[in-house]
């Protein structure tokens, strides 16, 4: 994995409980390019890896922006930025990944946004304008001081539609939402699990490939309906090793038991980080990185959630 030393450019509050973070080469140099949805993983210095979304324009190649919202049960990570980072700071961090990529030949976009989930679709956005895609957004938050990059939204006009859950006195009606949403459109989600969980029980109508969605935890529903499963042997290709796959463990922990260690950060099948290369067997997909379309062609797995459906999976490793 590609490791970049930055240094924090710029750090300021964007909104109540979110700060803006511009990250800059310390010798002015350019910056690898990254695709609107694409995120980085924050090596923090107290050891913790985290991705955040980045939100500015992708042709930009002398600063990163992002959006870190401040989560009520932070695991220290954007604890860490909001309360310990400073301007002039240096950190390591990731080239730029993407898991939620804009496909960049739809006749239409339609932009779904819970607070933070802002961040990747504002650089959706900025590439729609660069590229003359007709689009709209609803952004939708508890409170207008929570919105962050309200500023660099204002501009688009009646493109974005604001909705305030203590000015309206209700949550979003999504269904009345994609009961309105034409055909061909693309819908692309981010923010909290209860409104994309919504999202894709009322746009279901639309089919399954025109909606993309960017979670930040695990479906709370979906976890309760997956099952562990049962156990089974993972072959590793390079060192030769076989190890069971027992019940009521990962993967990734059977590897770290024995010695292996693969990168991961988030643990739940949100990031990507752990993605491994599988040369035979049959993968029961349990990830929210890559769309139930893509599923049957995958040769990769992510090795800390999903699990096997064949007796035996062949991991390059």
């Amino acid at each position: 994995m590609t490791v970049l030393n930055l240094c924090v450019a710029a750090l300021q509050a964007e909104a109540r409980d979110v700060m803006r973070l511009e990250l800059a080469d310390p010798r002015g140099g350019l910056l690898p390019p990254f695709e609107p949805g694409a995120h980085l993983t924050l090596h923090l210095p107290n050891g913790l890896q985290r991705q955040y979304s980045l939100a500015g324009d992708s042709r930009e190649r002398k600063r990163y922006i992002l959006g870190v919202g401040r989560a009520a049960d932070s695991r220290g990570g954007s604890d860490y930025v909001h309360a310990v980072l400073r301007a002039g700071d240096e950190i390591a961090c990731s080239a730029p990944a993407n898991n939620f990529a804009l496909q960049p030949d739809a006749p239409r976009y339609l932009f779904i946004a819970g607070g933070i989930g802002i961040t990747p679709i504002l650089s959706m956005i900025r590439w729609c304008e660069a590229h003359g895609k007709p689009w709209k957004l609803v952004y939708a938050a508890r409170s207008r001081v929570r919105m962050g990059f309200y500023e660099d939204l204002r501009g688009f006009g009646g493109r974005v539609r604001y909705h305030c859950d203590d000015e309206q006195g209700t949550p979003l009606a999504v269904a009345a939402l994609m009961s309105d949403v034409e055909p061909g459109t693309q819908v692309y989600c981010c923010g909290p699990a209860p409104l994309m969980e919504s999202v894709r029980e009322h746009g279901a109508h639309l089919g399954a490939d025109a909606l993309h969605f960017e979670w930040f935890s695990a479906p709370a529903a979906n976890d309760a309906a997956q099952s562990p499963g049962e156990g089974f042997w993972i072959d590793l290709k390079r060192s030769g090793a076989s190890l069971h796959v027992p019940q009521d463990q990962s993967i990734l922990e059977v590897l770290e038991a024995n010695g292996h260690e693969l990168p991961f950060s988030c643990r739940e099948g949100l990031c990507g980080t752990c993605e491994t290369a599988v040369c035979e067997g049959e993968v029961d997909h349990r990830d929210y990185v890559h769309p139930p379309s893509q599923r049957e062609s995958l040769r990769t797995m992510l090795v800390c959630v999903s699990r096997a459906r064949s007796a035996r999976l062949l991991l390059d490793l």
